[in-house]
C-alpha cells in the first residue's frame, strides 16, 4: 500500500495549532511549537498567516468547526426523526471524547474565547456558533421539528451539549453526552 503524499505546510499548520490550541488554550501555545509540531519552517507561518498567530487562530477554529458541521450532518441526515439525529450525535460525540484527550476544551472556545479579546475573534465565534446551531435547526425542520420551534431547539441542544461537555471532563465519564438526549427530551416535554 503506498503511503498518501503529505499535507500541505498550510494544512498542516492549522492542524497542528487546532490540536495544541485545544489542548493548552490559544495564551498556552507558543509558534515555536506550531512550527514544530506541523514539521513547517519558520518562514511558512508568515508567509501563509501574513498576522500571524491570530490568524492561525482563526484559520484553525474554522478548520474544527468544519468538522463539528460534518459530524452533525453526518448524525442527521440518516436519521428519520431528530430525537434519533440527537442520540446518533451525543454518541458521536461521546466516542470522540473516548478517542482524544480530553482535559483539553473545544477547539474553537480554547481558541477564541481564550485568545485576545478582539472583535475579529468574538465575531469569527459568533459566526461558527451559529453555523452549527443553524446546521442543527435545518435539521429539526427537516425531520418535522415545529418551524415556531425549530431555532430554540437547536440552541437548547447546543446548550446542553456544551454544558455536558464540560460535566464530562469533569467527572472523566463520556456517559454524560450519552444521557444528553433524555434531558433535552424531558425539557421539550415540559
Amino acid at each position: 500500500m503506498t503511503k498518501p503524499p503529505p499535507l500541505p505546510t498550510k494544512d498542516r499548520l492549522i492542524r497542528a495549532a487546532a490540536e495544541l490550541f485545544r489542548s493548552r488554550g490559544y495564551n498556552g501555545v507558543g509558534v515555536s511549537e506550531v512550527l514544530s509540531r506541523a514539521k513547517a519552517p519558520k518562514g511558512s507561518l508568515y508567509h501563509h498567516f501574513p498576522n500571524g498567530k491570530s490568524d492561525l487562530a482563526l484559520a484553525a477554529s474554522t478548520w474544527a468547526s468544519d468538522g463539528m458541521l460534518r459530524l452533525i450532518a453526518a448524525s442527521f441526515e440518516p436519521a428519520e426523526s431528530f430525537d434519533e439525529g440527537v442520540v446518533t450525535l451525543c454518541h458521536k460525540l461521546a466516542k470522540f471524547f473516548d478517542s482524544k484527550d480530553m482535559w483539553g476544551g473545544c477547539p474553537i472556545t480554547s481558541t477564541l474565547f481564550e485568545g485576545p479579546a478582539t472583535e475579529d475573534f468574538r465575531a469569527h465565534a459568533r459566526y461558527l456558533v451559529d453555523g452549527w446551531i443553524a446546521e442543527v435547526e435545518h435539521h429539526a425542520r427537516r425531520l418535522g421539528v415545529p418551524a415556531t420551534r425549530a431555532a430554540a431547539t437547536a440552541e437548547h441542544l447546543y446548550m446542553l451539549v456544551q454544558g455536558g461537555w464540560q460535566l464530562a471532563k469533569a467527572r472523566q465519564q463520556s456517559d454524560v453526552l450519552r444521557h444528553l438526549p433524555a434531558q433535552l427530551n424531558t425539557d421539550r416535554r415540559q
